[in-house]
């Protein structure tokens, strides 16, 4: 009788082990959801990752379209000041040029009307023909 209350114990025993171990295999997530110390599970850090990883893909694409823009704006200024300094410079020596040859002719004029005064009517203006009213 003893032994039959052994085994009838033993019997339940492990089928109250079973139950509870399928209890827990139940409450237990699998590795992939088993939460890590910091409350997240390995496929949520994997997720975490890959998403970083494409982030991180998409900025430095961002950046080099950036550094792209930036030295083409760079090159631009720099074409537009050097376009800038040329036709300044063609400006000022059209403008020294007209201001020397202003100067001659105001020189020439000058000479002319001292000529005039002095009494040479060949270097005299021709006078003026004031229209009929």
């Amino acid at each position: 009788m003893t032994r039959t209350i052994w085994t009838a114990s033993f019997a339940l025993a492990l089928l109250a082990a079973g139950q509870a171990a399928a209890q827990q295999a139940a409450d237990t997530p699998p590795v992939a959801q088993k939460k890590l110390p910091d409350g997240t599970t390995a496929e949520e850090r994997a997720n975490t990752a890959r998403l970083n990883a494409e982030q991180a893909a998409r900025a430095r694409s961002d950046n080099l379209l950036y550094m792209q823009e930036v030295s083409a704006a760079a090159q631009q200024v720099a074409h537009d000041q050097q376009v800038f300094a040329e036709e300044t410079a063609a400006y000022e020596a059209e403008k020294a040029r007209l201001a020397a040859m202003s100067a001659e002719e105001r020189m020439k004029w000058e000479a002319d009307v001292a000529a005039c005064k002095a009494g040479d009517t060949t270097r005299c203006a021709p006078p003026v023909k004031t229209p009929p009213q």
